[in-house]
């Protein structure tokens, strides 16, 4: 496979990573028979029109045929497709569209807006878990707006039963900014430094665990900015060592493409898709898009654990066997592996936005810290405290 020259240690280096691998899994186009029942394909990315294909999904033998070949193109196909008319009735989409209007006015006045993933600053809002406000606002329009047998029958292809949705809101200005390009949520999500401790396999197990999707809250064309897609860029398997290197971001420049949507298409890809946002360089369309960040059943442990209150038991001993030299920073760095949340996700993005990108501090990394800093235990108490309160919704 592309990629496995730079496995031989176990993980990936950045420095290692080949552009020749690269561009050779770009040069790709699909394979007809393993998109047969694409209407078309367009710019190396499969278009499934769901005026035609809807009734299959009320069928189990036809939804599972179409679901395997959904799971193939996110795998090794072109890694991205459309599913046209995806609403076959975008009234609800309009009536969601003015519910998320009124958030947005009323988050702006109360706190300014959100922080937002990879994006310059610009004309652009976004509301945090849209998913839960929408149905606060109306669980009426949530249900309609969810009861979607296409995004359900494309979110199980890639994942599974059971899976966890999330949604957020981007709507992008006319003269809004562009955003860089990256890959998704876990791995994507962050810093070099933290990406290259995870060994190998687990770059290739992170793309698996979510799906990326949007739907269109208003017609897309190509001036309002639609995504920037970079077709069988997930199949570069080092892609979260690369992503950042400035020769990859070259071809993504030169090689990226968009595709104008409708109201009412939806757009999925692999989360280890290259990928960007576009500017928004017209005069008079807002663009709207629903993001959907979708989760795999899978990424739970089997016990519910008070880490919140583990750590606020643990931390005075910790605290007193590292002034006594009792034990290395290596040996509490493990114990406290044991003991704290060591991931930023999930948190609520409204009280604890990303900056530039990155996750949050973790409960994990904090504890480090408050040992370094020699913080008293009710200080670190305290702050542990505002750091849960943070994350709750």
């Amino acid at each position: 496979m592309k990629g496995a020259n730079v496995r031989h240690k176990g993980y990936y280096d950045p420095s290692e990573c080949q552009i020749s691998d690269f561009t050779a899994l770009i040069d790709q186009s699909p394979d007809p028979a393993q998109v047969q029942h694409a209407a078309a394909v367009e710019k190396n990315i499969p278009i499934y029109d769901m005026h035609a294909l809807r009734p299959a999904l009320d069928d189990p033998e036809p939804r599972r045929r179409l679901m395997a070949e959904w799971a193939a193109v996110l795998n090794t196909g072109p890694g991205v497709l459309v599913l046209k008319s995806a609403y076959s009735d975008t009234n609800i989409l309009d009536e969601a569209t003015s519910i998320y209007q009124a958030i947005i006015a009323r988050e702006k006045r109360e706190a300014g807006g959100g922080g937002d993933h990879f994006a310059a600053s610009g004309a652009n809002d976004r509301i945090w878990n849209s998913l839960q406000k929408l149905c606060e606002a109306s669980p009426e329009v949530f249900l309609t707006y969810f009861a979607n047998t296409a995004i359900a029958a494309v979110c199980e292809a890639w994942l599974g039963p059971n899976y966890q949705m999330t949604a957020q809101i981007n709507l992008v200005h006319p003269g809004g900014a562009a955003q860089q390009v990256h890959r998704d949520y876990h791995l994507g999500f962050q810093s070099a430094q933290v990406s290259a401790a995870y060994p190998a396999h687990v770059h290739d197990i992170s793309p698996i665990l979510t799906l990326q999707g949007g739907i269109a809250h208003c017609d897309m064309p190509l001036d309002s900015g639609p995504t920037k897609l970079l077709p069988f860029s997930q199949a570069y398997r080092p892609g979260y060592a690369a992503w950042r290197r400035d020769d990859f971001r070259a071809v993504f420049d030169d090689r990226h493409v968009q595709l104008t949507l409708a109201k009412g298409d939806a757009l999925f890809f692999s989360p280890a898709l290259f990928h960007a946002a576009g500017a928004n360089s017209s005069t008079n369309i807002h663009r709207m898009v629903n993001l959907l960040q979708v989760s795999s059943a899978f990424g739970r442990a089997m016990e519910t654990i008070d880490r919140h209150k583990i750590c606020k038991l643990l931390f005075p001993h910790a605290l007193r066997v590292k002034r006594e030299g009792r034990h290395t920073d290596a040996e509490l760095s493990a114990a406290i592996a044991a003991a704290a949340e060591g991931y930023s996700f999930p948190t609520n993005l409204d009280r604890d936005p990303p900056k530039g990108g990155l996750a949050p501090e973790t409960q994990a990394a904090f504890f480090m810290r408050a040992l370094a800093e020699n913080l008293t235990p009710e200080s670190f108490s305290a702050h542990l405290d505002h750091m849960k309160a943070k994350r709750l919704a």
